[in-house]
């Protein structure tokens, strides 16, 4: 038997690792072993060994141990230990070995001795570069250090995902021990952590080498089995010097704090988010129906399965509102109710009569008169007749399943203009302190919308009752021979008041003054501006003056009046000569239609509108014959959002011949005023302005009027 092939490296030596292979710490040692007989003479020599000392096999084998690797000065002391070995003592040092070189290493060695089959006494000397072991045991021992005593917790897994090791931070902040846990599993020591996902990291490392960073767990140890805590957990791959995987390490690192911080401004940014999207939709109008609506239909289904939105009798009745006292509140009504129906639509229309109408509950009540939310999480009875107003609404929110409401009042300049009152169902969570908070902040905006509603509302109303009393409520009696109607419209049917007007002025001779104007802008102040003009309007035609002449002491007064404008045509219409004398300052030009004959245009002598001052005014006279129409109206009536105003007033044309049966088509069979209440209910007013109307048509002396 040979030592060459006793030591040698047999093939697959660096091949890959089965489960019962060994490591690579000897490897790393590079640990050399040598075996003498009993006369000191060297009969195996390991390939380490060779590398070591510089030696060949073929030449140590044979040679005497001490004269090859002590030098001359240590020949004696080498002698003595065999002796010590061949009575049996095991020896451990260092000594200084001559290598083939002629240099001189030091060695750390372990001798023992060995017997052979025959009996014969052998000594086994294994032996490494000192340097080599004195820096595998620094690294051992500061890594024993470092992972002892590091505030991060470090633990290491097998293969089989199995605890190795754990260290003192991480058992502390487990609360278990090593003892606990290893050799076990980590599903059967830290049950509520997920770890499912854990492994599943491990085996991904394991299978790639890749490590994986900053992976966040979040749940409860056996030291805090009450409260969640979170980590950030990192896993790397370990091996051994030839890349094969001994197992997992994992750093842990509690980011709880972090976690939570995290937490509340996602949560905020939600919160911010949520009341944003629900407030965006309402106040779309300026409509206090319209606005309560939205706000009813912002809660539901996202805040709550019912709400009703109850306002005071006298935000209702638009009466003012007393800042907010505390000491008593007037009736409710119920301006919008939304409910969530399983299929995600409004389900208003199949709510019970007893959640509509008038009155007042205890819980609405009380959120006006402390002007404060009212939450109550867990409906009783006592609490289901505080909220509802008689026992009908009871019946219906016992019926409703109702669980937990949440009251909060519409406060706006200091006044309490209503309640939004929210209901979730036993299907749903309990309103908690989140939820008030939220739907606080959602109030706060939506009673902005509603004051908004309230004083457009007031507005409004002033501006139609100022109008209204300025135009006059009924023409004057007309002479023979000229019937008049008169029409006007609000903008948007309703829901607007602007400068519009109109007049009819009995002049002298029986000669008749119309009159149809536009002051620019809406609202009480241009209401106030169009009285101004038609009172002066009034007060010049009383001086018979002619329609230019006017015309040009209007426009003195509208330059008076704080930059206003104003489009004006003023018309003198004579039944007796069948004359219609006529001036515009800047307005549309009236339609004349004459028997027998289409709707044409009046082209009257240009000129600025009243206010700008300085521009002279033109006349234009024309025939009526008998049967002829003539009318004026404000842009009002020909404007459209959607086509230009050439085909509003070719509209206009178009249907007055119809009307008159000037085309041959058969004419109307209604009063004249039935024909201005048509045109002003069919022709497209969808600009948002105001309009006005006046026709005028021409019969015989004595006709019936």
């Amino acid at each position: 038997m040979g030592g060459k092939e006793l030591w040698g490296r047999g093939p697959g030596a660096a091949g890959a690792r089965d489960a019962g292979a060994p490591g690579g710490l000897l490897d790393l040692l590079h640990a050399s072993a040598v075996v003498v007989d009993g006369r000191g003479r060297i009969v195996l020599w390991s390939p380490e060994a060779e590398d070591l000392f510089g030696y060949a096999a073929e030449e140590a084998l044979g040679a005497s141990v001490d004269e090859l690797l002590a030098s001359p000065e240590d020949v004696e002391n080498a002698h003595e230990r065999f002796g010590r070995i061949q009575s049996g003592e095991s020896l451990a040092g260092v000594f200084p070995a001559r290598c083939k070189d002629g240099s001189t290493r030091l060695v750390e060695y372990r001798k023992g001795r060995l017997h052979d089959p025959d009996g014969r006494v052998l000594g086994l000397a294994l032996a490494a570069d000192e340097g080599t072991v004195r820096r595998v045991e620094g690294d051992l021992a500061l890594s024993e250090l470092l992972i002892d005593q590091s505030p991060v917790g470090l633990a290491v897994f097998d293969t089989d995902l199995r605890w190795m090791r754990i260290n003192p931070a991480l058992t502390t902040a487990n609360g278990v021990t090593e003892h606990e846990v290893r050799g076990r599993r980590l599903e059967d020591t830290l049950p509520e952590l997920d770890t499912t996902a854990i492994e599943s990291a491990m085996r991904q490392v394991l299978r790639t080498g890749e490590p994986i960073l900053d992976q966040r767990t979040v749940g409860r140890t056996p030291l805090d089995p009450d409260h969640d805590h979170a980590w950030s957990e990192s896993y790397y791959r370990i091996e051994d010097q030839r890349g094969h995987p001994l197992g997992v390490a994992v750093s842990v690192v509690d980011v709880t704090e972090r976690h939570l911080a995290a937490t509340e401004i996602a949560a905020a940014h939600r919160h911010l988010a949520t009341l944003t999207e629900a407030s965006s939709g309402i106040g779309s109008t300026l409509d206090l129906q319209q606005t309560v609506r939205e706000l009813a239909a912002a809660v539901v289904p996202r805040f709550a399965d019912l709400a009703t939105v109850d306002v005071l009798d006298s935000v209702v009745g638009q009466r003012p509102l007393a800042p907010h006292s505390g000491e008593g509140h007037g009736g409710f009504r119920t301006l919008a109710v939304a409910a969530a129906r399983p299929d995600g639509s409004d389900g208003t229309d199949e709510l019970p009569d007893g959640l509509t109408g008038s009155g007042s509950s205890p819980l609405l009540c009380r959120s006006v008169r402390e002007a404060a939310p009212v939450l109550i999480p867990r409906v009783d009875d006592a609490a289901l007749h505080e909220m509802a107003r008689d026992e009908q609404a009871a019946e219906a929110l016992r019926g409703a399943g109702v669980r937990s409401v949440l009251a909060a009042p519409l406060l706006a300049r200091g006044s309490v203009l209503g309640v939004l009152t929210l209901y979730r169902t036993a299907d749903t969570r309990p309103f908690d302190s989140r939820d008030l908070q939220l739907v606080c902040e959602l109030v706060g905006r939506a009673a902005v919308s509603v004051d908004n509603a309230l004083l457009y509302g007031r507005e409004r109303e002033t501006a139609l009752t100022l109008q209204h009393s300025l135009l006059p409520q009924q023409p004057p009696d007309q002479p023979d021979g000229l019937e008049i109607a008169v029409g006007y419209r609000p903008a948007g049917s309703g829901t607007e008041v602007g400068g519009d007007w109109y007049d009819v002025l009995a002049l002298g001779d029986g000669r008749v003054g119309l009159v149809v104007g536009d002051v620019m802008g809406s609202g009480i102040r241009a209401a106030a501006i169009m009285g101004q003009l038609r009172t002066t309007t009034r007060a010049l035609a009383r001086l018979d003056l002619p329609p230019a002449e006017l015309l040009g002491h209007l426009d003195e007064t509208a330059a008076e009046l704080s930059e206003s404008f104003a489009t004006c045509v003023y018309a003198v219409c004579d039944p007796k000569r069948g004359t219609c004398v006529l001036s515009s300052a800047g307005h549309l030009p009236p339609v004349l239609v004459q028997p027998g004959q289409g709707a044409r245009l009046l082209t009257l002598p240009p000129a600025a509108p009243l206010g700008v001052g300085g521009v002279p005014f033109g006349t234009l006279e024309t025939k009526l014959p008998e049967g002829s129409l003539l009318a004026l109206y404000t842009d009002g009536l020909v404007e459209s959002r959607h086509d230009s105003i050439d085909v509003g007033i070719e509209a206009l044309c178009r249907a007055l011949e119809r009307a008159t049966g000037a085309t041959g088509s058969a004419p109307s069979t209604g009063s004249l005023q039935d024909i201005c209440d048509m045109l002003l209910d069919t022709l497209d007013q969808s600009s948002g302005d105001d309009t006005a109307l006046l026709l005028a048509r021409l019969g015989p002396p004595g006709g019936a009027q």
